[in-house]
């Protein structure tokens, strides 16, 4: 059969793929995940019944059973050396071990159009996309099932763009990017368009000394920990962060910011913006940790958490609900201390419709301001 009729047949049988993808993604989703592998490209891996090949124009690079080498080779074919991004589209999804990793070097773009699914058991930081001491990467499309150590790992990492991310998981956790490896350096300039991400083992998305975060939508649902965790991140910016039941038992929370999150040198200045924090259920709405601020949310929409709704504990200059917010049910709004850090100082609560719950300072801290908040068979115990 000639090759440009087995690629329309893979094209085809993805896009009929994608169709199936697209019936369980978010609306929002679904005319970003329609565009999967359109344009062009260096490079693909493809599967025809059992074989997957991978070529680079005219020339094979690999042919065999196994996804994972087919979609490496269609990587490790682009051009060496190379200063600006080249592109790899794999057509159908296929089976990847746990103990096993696609790595991504600098300037490669990945556009992953089929569901890969997750099998096995590993340990480190084996993902099914990798890339570490990198930078030009993007990842416009990856759909996930089953139970990998990390969706998306991702460290010491400069100008990273994720585009259509949806993780149906069954442990694991989602995208993590961090720069762990060498902590004097900050990954840099990362943005992410949407995740979807769903019963992970811990986190849904989190990052670790990140200068430069841009996130539209973080949607979690069931996940074990938090929805959206940003440890020691500064200049970030999040549209929506949507979580049901993340967290649940636990002391994490839809959205937390931990480990002096927003300290820019020694100081705070407001460098962390959140557009809207929904949460359903879970454990905690939002929860500010460890010495972090440096944070604006304008927008809470929060009900029947099963452990706070907002807990500020030992942060600086946060602001909770710039413009509007509501609370409804579930744990208290806490301001709250640990005796090893310095208490909250500079705390807004305010614009807040609160209905069945209880505001609470205790300790008091420095310069925390409640204003603007109408309670609905709800008490408050604060020190202002």
């Amino acid at each position: 059969m000639p090759r440009i009729s087995l690629r329309r047949v893979t094209r085809a049988a993805a896009v009929m793929g994608m169709a199936l993808v697209a019936s369980l993604v978010l609306p929002a989703q679904q005319a970003a995940a329609a565009a999967c592998g359109s344009g062009s490209f260096n490079a693909e891996a493809y599967l025809n019944g059992s074989t997957w090949t991978a070529r680079h124009g005219s020339t094979t690079v690999y042919t065999g059973t196994d996804m994972r080498s087919a979609v490496q080779a269609a990587v490790n074919s682009l051009t060496a050396g190379r200063t600006s991004k080249e592109r790899v589209v794999v057509w159908q999804g296929g089976t990847i071990s746990a103990g096993a990793r696609i790595s991504l070097p600098s300037y490669t773009v990945l556009d992953s159009c089929g569901t890969i699914n997750v099998t096995g058991s590993g340990t480190g930081d084996q993902a099914p996309v990798y890339s570490r001491g990198t930078t030009q990467i993007e990842v416009q499309h990856l759909y996930l099932t089953g139970a990998p150590l990390y969706g998306i790992f991702m460290r010491n990492v400069t100008d990273v763009v994720l585009g259509t991310i949806d993780m149906r998981l069954s442990g694991g956790l989602g995208v993590r990017i961090d720069n762990r490896g060498d902590t004097s350096v900050r990954s840099r300039n990362i943005r992410i368009d949407t995740v979807y991400v769903s019963g992970t083992g811990t986190h849904g998305v989190e990052t670790y000394g990140v200068d430069g975060l841009t996130i539209n939508t973080v949607t979690a649902r069931n996940v074990h920990d938090s929805g959206l965790l940003l440890n020691d991140t500064i200049n970030a910016t999040v549209g929506t962060v949507d979580a049901e039941n993340a967290g649940a038992g636990t002391g994490y929370a839809a959205f937390r910011v931990a480990n002096r999150n927003g300290r820019i040198g020694n100081s705070y200045p407001t460098n962390v913006r959140v557009g809207l924090v929904r949460a359903r259920g879970g454990g905690r709405g939002v929860f500010c940790v460890s010495e972090s601020g440096g944070l604006s949310i304008d927008r809470v929409d929060i009900a029947n958490t099963g452990n706070n709704a907002i807990l500020v504990e030992n942060c600086y200059n946060v602001t909770i609900a710039s413009q509007s917010g509501t609370v409804s049910g579930g744990g208290e709004i806490r301001l709250a201390a640990r005796t090893e850090f310095p208490n909250n100082s500079d705390i807004y609560v305010q614009n807040l419709t609160v209905t069945n719950s209880t505001i609470r300072e205790d300790p008091c801290g420095t310069n925390t301001v409640f204003r603007n908040n109408t309670l609905v068979n709800s008490s408050q115990s604060i020190c202002a």
